[in-house]
């Protein structure tokens, strides 16, 4: 027997309700996008006319007829609608940032676990094909014991663009933005950090938040250089890795975002050529006394695969694809950094955090 679609609705339709969830949603086959909490229908409507769209997310929230809510909406509206969601007693998935605070995101990830929901965190670059070929590299330890890795995400943006993320408003700024990624990826790489210092500033003329940083994370025998940049005309590798084996760098970000921000509507599984990376790649290793160099495959990328798993997690037939207490941890790490920016010094992170105990047991 065909297992019933899952109906999900989506509260937020800018940039990341647009270009990420509604399509990777609609392409995962037993998920249905079924409502959108948007006020430009018209914008939905040209792009999902089967969808109904609300006006009012708290509107949507109250539907009955809902497996699942995405909220994409500004970050600081996260916490109070999944809240609201899981209150209602719906599955729901929370763009990056989580919250703004630790606080909020142990306080969801306890009311989820209260509840017997499953709540994930959209942390899609995990299927970046450069990282799941880093990841690859690191499992099977072609580069010896790792010891130094740079990860950058530069972009050229000279112009400061009136729009939420660059504004003065809580949680906009490259760290709330790009941070999470970055740290995300660090923590499913290696684990908890022993301490990080974070220089953030704002150095774009106009500029209202910060549109650069680097956060250093150390681990014995082993540090991290976490860079963004909106004025970097000619970016940084996108990866560096240094390890006792031999080197790996890739030049240029992931294809994926470009091809949906294009219109691409990826089907699941991905279709040929979906997620093929032709930058540059190349593995740097000894060979006898000289050192070796050549180009080294991508793996595909194939951020829907995020979406996929929900469905099987939310059927029970598979692990939620990032539970909260991953995302606890990133958010952990974004508030020491800000806590190391303002203070100018390193801090040391401590135990990793987890889940707050539910209200009712304390």
């Amino acid at each position: 027997m065909t297992p019933s679609a899952l109906r999900v609705g989506l509260i937020g339709y800018g940039y990341a309700g647009k270009t990420f969830h509604a399509p990777l949603i609609a392409g995962v086959p037993g998920l249905v996008l079924a409502a959108v909490a948007s006020r430009d229908a018209a914008r939905v409507h040209a792009d999902w006319p089967q969808a109904e769209v609300l006006a009012d997310p708290q509107a949507l929230l109250r539907r009955a007829d809902l497996d699942l809510v995405v909220i994409a909406s500004p970050n600081d509206s996260h916490f109070p609608l999944a809240r609201a969601a899981l209150a209602e007693g719906r599955h729901v998935v929370v763009d990056k940032p989580f919250t703004l605070t630790l606080a909020e995101a142990r306080e969801l990830g306890a009311l989820a676990r209260a509840r017997g929901r499953v709540l994930a965190v959209f942390h899609n670059r995990r299927w970046d094909g450069d990282f799941l070929t880093l990841r690859e590299l690191v499992e099977r330890g072609t580069l010896g014991r790792i010891a130094h890795l740079e990860s950058a995400f530069d972009r050229f943006r000279p112009t400061v663009r009136a729009r939420w993320r660059e504004s003065a408003a809580p949680g906009a700024g490259l760290w709330f933005d790009l941070g999470p990624h970055l740290l995300d990826q660090a923590l499913q790489l290696f684990g908890w950090p022993d301490s990080i210092r974070l220089d953030a500033a704002t150095l774009r003329d106009g500029g209202l938040a910060d549109d650069w940083f680097q956060a250093l994370l150390t681990w014995p025998q082993r540090r991290a250089v976490l860079r963004a940049s909106m004025l970097a005309a000619a970016p940084a590798p996108r990866f560096a890795v240094h390890g006792t084996g031999g080197s790996w760098l890739k030049w240029g970000l992931d294809p994926q975002e470009d091809a949906l921000k294009a219109g691409a509507r990826p089907s699941w599984p991905p279709p040929a050529g979906w997620g093929v990376d032709a930058n540059e790649s190349r593995l740097t290793r000894p060979a006898g006394e000289a050192l070796q160099s050549e180009p080294w495959p991508l793996q595909r990328g194939c951020q829907g695969a995020f979406y996929a798993a929900l469905r099987d997690a939310l059927r029970g037939q598979g692990a939620n694809p990032v539970p909260p207490e991953q995302a606890i941890a990133v958010m952990a790490l974004i508030e020491l950094g800000q806590r190391s920016a303002r203070e100018g010094r390193t801090l040391e992170a401590g135990r990793m955090p987890g889940l707050a105990e539910p209200a009712e047991k304390r």
